[in-house]
């Protein structure tokens, strides 16, 4: 599998990256869905300290044992979760990073992490404060490199412009387009961008019949036209999974696109798709199905 590297870091990521929200709460299964991702070339790993409370990170700590320097790891910070409260609170203060980065190092059974996030992030924040913690842990070698995961423009390029930032994680596919009018400041800035939902929920999979009846709408579809693009994309395309990894691929600001897996089954179907690979004059014909959306909201 091919790699890329994250803006001007030093890292070099596989294309397709394992995003390990989606786990299943047993180790065993996980365990062999990380054999598989290693075994097809696939060396990024992402989770955060989110994910079931913490469980997430603890289950890809124990399945990654002993491989530690063949991965690059990367892992989020911001909600924090109070004992004894539901839910979690927002909370980008430096003393809570400091103090969080602990736990996550602990969970994942590692003294470092390649790629620390914020995730999420408000312009309420004091970012000066934010970054401050981001430097200093980096300054001690406890991370590498550091990014945001956001689909906010202004917090984006107020992090990016403030900051060495090398990445940032937002939601891109061929069904929410709406990053790609911030590519270019995001590349400026030397960053990179880490594609989440690249699969858009299944929609661009063969789950899709399934999926698009459940569903009011995508982003910016409501949800007669979602119906109607995706049976659209699904007529046109040949191989619809492997053309949606390639369209994310194809722009060189984005270092690498996670997938998702809860079971060795899907990952294996997005491994077939991604080696597939698809000639450009395909991508170009199936973009010009779906529709460039732009955020409504918290542009700059």
């Amino acid at each position: 599998m091919k790699k890329r590297e994250i803006g001007n870091s030093g890292i070099y990521v596989s294309e397709l990256g394992l995003g390990c929200m989606s786990f299943p709460d047993d180790l065993e299964e996980v365990k062999s869905i990380v054999d598989m991702a290693i075994h097809a070339g696939i060396n990024f790993f992402d989770t955060a300290d989110l994910y079931a409370a913490g469980k997430n990170e603890s289950l890809l700590g124990e399945a990654l044992k002993g491989r530690r320097d063949d991965i690059i790891l990367a892992t989020k910070v911001g909600n924090r979760m109070v004992p004894g409260e539901d839910g979690w609170r927002w909370d980008a203060s430096k003393a809570y990073i400091m103090e969080a980065v602990k736990d996550s190092l602990r969970r994942l059974g590692t003294d470092y992490i390649d790629l620390y996030q914020l995730h999420g992030g408000t312009m309420e924040d004091d970012a000066t404060e934010t970054i401050e913690a981001f430097e200093a842990l980096k300054k001690e070698g406890v991370i590498r490199q550091y990014g945001i995961s956001s689909i906010r423009p202004n917090v984006i390029e107020r992090f990016l412009s403030n900051s060495s930032a090398v990445s940032i994680m937002m939601q891109y596919s061929l069904l929410d387009r709406r990053p790609e009018e911030w590519f270019p400041m995001i590349r400026e800035a030397g960053a990179s961008v880490i594609t989440r939902g690249t699969l858009a929920k299944g929609l661009l999979t063969d789950e899709a019949p399934s999926r698009v009846s459940k569903m009011d709408g995508f982003v910016a579809y409501d949800a007669e036209d979602l119906k109607r693009t995706v049976g659209e994309l699904h007529e046109t395309a040949n191989d619809l999974h492997a053309l949606a990894l390639a369209f994310n691929l194809k722009e060189n600001v984005v270092a690498s696109a996670l997938i998702g897996a809860s079971s060795k089954d899907q990952l294996l179907d997005s491994i077939l798709a991604y080696e597939k690979k698809a000639e450009q004059s395909e991508i170009a014909s199936i973009a010009q199905l779906t529709e460039v959306h732009q955020y409504e909201q918290h542009r700059l």
